[in-house]
């Protein structure tokens, strides 16, 4: 029996930016742990809950935040991994939390999740990790992955690996296969957009070793964050000041307020005494002071993760409507329409450092686009249009084929789990 048998189960862990999921091993298959009622999927957010005094989880933290229960969201809790940002706290009901203990407390009660429905102790897990967690930056994208290792440690996981989340998908895509084929692998995620040119076959998928099957990996930092973003500034910010000039020199308002506050994990950061006064001395000298009051109102009732839940909402229905309603929730709500063609300008750019990325991986793997036989599409961003169109041109004469859009790099890194952990292993 094997070491991680005796101490305790194992599972694979999908810490995503936006949503996380856990795959164990069911029967001689494998599937995704429930994780917030029926759901296998639990967004990655914490909502202190001054009120109650507690932690919540999930879509329960954002509808208590959103529903207006005094307290604190934090989320897209990952993107301070290997950034200065791991090492700082934040203020929850006048005491300094440590950013790494509340991953840390995520994690800890994803692993309390997989323990109920498995019924035993786990403690074993292999960790799905990004190609890159910083981009350009091989030392902080080693401290990344060694601040997650440590973070999962502390809460009892005693047997920690990782592995490529892109790597997971392709061993998940690997199970429905009924002969070879040369595959691209595309996981775009939340926060990073992951790459993988790979030999895959159900022969291969018996050997413990796949590293010479795995030509090659490249990965950016781009997600659906990203593109959450761009669609806010493009279309939320106008509305709140943004290309607003104020004062004599007629200047433009500062960018970095509303980049800043298009983005999931900065919004907490607006939230200053420095910049409320700020707004509140430009606002009779703007150009259209109504809209800066606007955005100063945004501030006093700090609705910014309530805006970045409506644009989030609005990205994922023009993934199959041409046109939606975005409501921004202001103290006077404003509906704005949003079509498809603008959330495909939103993120073009974005878009094209994807196809850069996977470029080099084919160059890397030393194959052309025209030598891929079936490109694996998982992570929601992949349904996007303008994000879909530019990857399958790069490969002609692939086989599309959409994998499950959130669950299947868990599902992958269970597989990989059992390879590590499971009987037999040492």
């Amino acid at each position: 029996m094997s070491k991680a048998r005796q101490q305790g189960g194992y599972c694979g862990l999908d810490f995503g930016t936006s949503n996380s999921t856990i795959g164990i091993t069911a029967g001689n298959g494998f599937r995704l742990c429930r994780l917030e009622g029926d759901s296998v999927t639990l967004p990655s957010a914490i909502f202190y809950d001054y009120e109650a005094h507690k932690a919540r989880f999930g879509r329960d933290a954002i509808a208590h935040y959103i529903e207006g229960s005094e307290g604190r969201l934090l989320r897209s809790l990952k993107s301070v991994l290997g950034s200065s940002l791991i090492d700082e706290t934040t203020l929850i009901q006048r005491k300094r939390v440590a950013l790494r203990d509340v991953i840390g407390l995520f994690l800890r009660h994803l692993k309390a999740l997989v323990e109920q429905e498995a019924g035993h102790p786990v403690e074993s897990v292999v960790l799905g990790r990004p190609v890159r967690f910083v981009d350009h930056d091989d030392e902080a994208d080693r401290r990344a992955e060694s601040e997650l290792v440590g973070i999962a440690k502390a809460q009892g996981f005693r047997h920690v690996e990782t592995q490529f989340e892109p790597v997971a998908a392709a061993l998940a895509y690997e199970q429905d296969l009924e002969g070879e084929e040369l595959s691209l692998i595309v996981d775009l995620g939340g926060g990073t957009s992951d790459f993988v040119v790979a030999r895959l076959s159900p022969e291969r998928s018996r050997h413990a070793d796949r590293s010479q099957d795995i030509l090659a990996r490249t990965g950016v930092h781009i997600g659906g964050t990203d593109f959450d973003r761009h669609l806010s500034i493009a279309q939320v910010m106008p509305h709140l000041g943004y290309h607003t000039h104020i004062g004599e020199k007629r200047l433009p308002m500062p960018r970095h307020l509303y980049h800043d506050l298009a983005t999931w994990h900065l919004i907490p950061s607006v939230y200053t005494p420095d910049n409320l006064n700020y707004l509140r001395g430009v606002v009779q000298t703007a150009e259209e002071p109504e809209l800066i009051q606007r955005l100063t109102n945004v501030l006093v009732d700090r609705k910014g993760h309530h805006i970045a839940a409506e644009v989030e909402a609005a990205k994922i229905a023009l993934s199959d409507q041409r046109k939606v309603m975005l409501r921004i929730p202001l103290r006077n709500p404003i509906e704005t329409p949003v079509t498809a063609n603008d959330l495909d300008n939103a993120v073009h750019d974005d878009a094209m450092r994807i196809v850069h990325a996977i470029e080099l991986c084919l160059q890397a793997a030393d194959v052309k686009g025209s030598d891929i036989q079936s490109v694996f599409l998982t992570g929601g961003s992949t349904a996007i249009a303008e994000v879909r169109r530019q990857i399958l041109a790069l490969v002609p004469q692939a086989r599309p084929v959409t994998g499950d859009l959130f669950g299947s790099v868990g599902l992958g890194l269970a597989i990989d789990a059992e390879r590590r952990f499971g009987a037999g292993r040492a």
